[in-house]
C-alpha cells in the first residue's frame, strides 16, 4: 500500500498517513490536530484480496481506474488520476488496481480494456468510462456522485 507523508500544520511533526486511509480525516499523531492533504493526496492501491472490502467501506463516492503498468494511454492517464485524488480529498475516494497482478476484479467486472474507470457510491457500480479521457470528463463523474 502507498502513503503519504504529512507535516502537520500545528506542531510540525511529520505524519505518514496510509493512502487507504487518507479520507478518515487523519490527525497528528503528536498533538492531535487535524491533519489537511490537500494538494498532497494520492490514489489508493487496492488489490484483489481487498478491493470489495474497501469498497464497501468507503463511505464516500469511489472512482476506481483499472490500469496495467505497460500501457501507453495507461500511463497518459496517471498525472490525471493523481490530480483527481488530490482534488477530491475528504469529498471522494480515487483509487487504481493494476489489472495485470489482479485478475479476479478485472474479469468481475467484465472489462475488455484499460484505461477503464468504474464508479461506486454506497458500494454499488453506478457508471463508467472506458479509454483515455480528459480530465473535466472524470471529474464531472466523480462530482455528480457528491
Amino acid at each position: 500500500m502507498n502513503s503519504v507523508i504529512v507535516s502537520c500544520s500545528s506542531c510540525g511533526q511529520k505524519n505518514k498517513i496510509p493512502a487507504d486511509k487518507q479520507h478518515l480525516q487523519p490527525k497528528c499523531g503528536k498533538c492531535g490536530s487535524l491533519i489537511s492533504l490537500a494538494g498532497k493526496a494520492v490514489p489508493v492501491e487496492i488489490e484483489d484480496s481487498n478491493f470489495q472490502n474497501f469498497i464497501n467501506g468507503a463511505g464516500m463516492p469511489v472512482m476506481v481506474d483499472f490500469f496495467s503498468p505497460t500501457c501507453g494511454p495507461c500511463q497518459m492517464m496517471s498525472p490525471i488520476v493523481n490530480s483527481l485524488a488530490q482534488r477530491f480529498v475528504n469529498r471522494g475516494i480515487v483509487a487504481k488496481i493494476d489489472t495485470s497482478e489482479n485478475q479476479r476484479i478485472f474479469s468481475q467486472f467484465n472489462i475488455r480494456g484499460v484505461p477503464s474507470f468504474l464508479f461506486f457510491k454506497n458500494g454499488k457500480l453506478v457508471d463508467q468510462v472506458v479509454g483515455g479521457v480528459p480530465e473535466n470528463v472524470l471529474a464531472q463523474k466523480l462530482s455528480s456522485l457528491l
